[in-house]
C-alpha cells in the first residue's frame, strides 16, 4: 500500500475516534450515525483502503464495543469491499472477539455474508467451530443465520447449516447453546422439515433448551410463546 494512502488512512483513523469522542452519548444510533458519515466518504474509494482502516480502527485498543461496530459496518456497507473479504481478512478482523457484540457483529455483518456467497471455503467456518474458545465456536454458529436470512444475502443452505450444527451437537458452554437455537430457529424458516428430522436424530444430545426453543419456534412461530393466561371458572 503506497504510503500517501497510509496516511490518509491514519488522517481518516483519527477523524473517527475524535468523532466518536465527541458523541454525547454512545447510542447505537448516535454511533451508526458517525459510520454513515464516513461511508459515503469512502463509497468511491478502494476495498483495500476500507479493509485497512477498518483493521486499524480493531487495533486501537481503546476500551468499547464502538470501535469495532463502527469498523465492521464500514466493511459491511461497501458493497466492493464485503464482496473483497477473504479468510485472511476475516481472521484479521475476527482478532479478539471475545463478547456477545463482538462475534454477532462480525459474524452477522461480515464473516456469514462472505460464506453465503462462497468466498471462504467450509473448512474455514468447520476451524471455528472445532475451537478451543468458545466464541470462535459461536461464531460458527452465528454465521449459518446468514446462509438462511434475505437481509443477509442468504437464500436457505439446509446442508451448510446443519453441517455446522452436527460439530457442535453436544457442545454445553452457554454462548453456543444459545447459538444453536438461533441457527436452527432461522432455518426452520427455511426448511422447517430439516429442522424436525435433526431435533429428532439428535434428541438426546442437543441441549433442553435448544429442544425447547427449536421446537416452540416449529409449531407457534415464537421462540417463547407466553402461555395463555386461564380465566375459566373451573381452573
Amino acid at each position: 500500500m503506497a504510503q500517501t494512502e497510509l496516511i490518509e488512512i491514519d488522517e481518516l483513523v483519527d477523524e473517527i475516534v475524535a468523532r466518536l469522542l465527541a458523541l454525547p452519548n454512545l447510542k447505537a444510533e448516535n454511533v451508526r450515525n458517525v459510520r454513515r458519515e464516513f461511508s459515503k466518504r469512502l463509497a468511491n474509494t478502494s476495498p483495500q483502503i476500507v479493509i485497512a482502516l477498518s483493521l486499524r480502527l480493531l487495533q486501537l485498543g481503546r476500551p468499547g464495543f464502538e470501535y469495532r461496530f463502527v469498523a465492521y459496518e464500514l466493511v459491511c456497507h461497501h458493497k466492493a469491499a464485503l464482496r473483497s473479504l477473504g479468510e485472511k481478512d476475516l481472521e484479521l478482523l475476527g482478532r479478539g472477539i471475545s463478547s456477545w457484540g463482538d462475534v454477532d457483529t462480525f459474524a452477522c455483518y461480515l464473516a456469514g455474508p462472505a460464506w453465503c456467497q462462497y468466498q471462504v471455503p467450509d473448512e474455514l467456518i468447520h476451524r471455528w467451530a472445532r475451537s478451543e474458545d468458545r466464541w470462535w465456536r459461536r461464531a460458527a454458529l452465528v454465521c449459518t443465520v446468514a446462509l438462511n436470512n434475505k437481509a443477509r444475502g442468504g437464500s436457505g443452505d439446509t446442508a451448510r447449516t446443519l453441517e455446522v450444527c452436527r460439530i457442535l451437537v453436544s457442545d454445553r458452554d452457554d454462548t453456543v447453546v444459545k447459538a444453536m437455537s438461533w441457527s436452527l430457529r432461522e432455518l426452520s424458516r427455511r426448511d422447517p422439515q430439516a429442522v424436525r428430522a435433526f431435533l429428532e436424530e439428535y434428541k438426546n444430545m442437543l441441549a433442553p433448551r435448544v429442544l425447547r426453543e427449536v421446537r416452540a419456534k416449529l409449531t407457534t412461530g415464537l421462540k417463547n410463546p407466553r402461555r395463555k393466561v386461564d380465566t375459566s371458572v373451573n381452573k
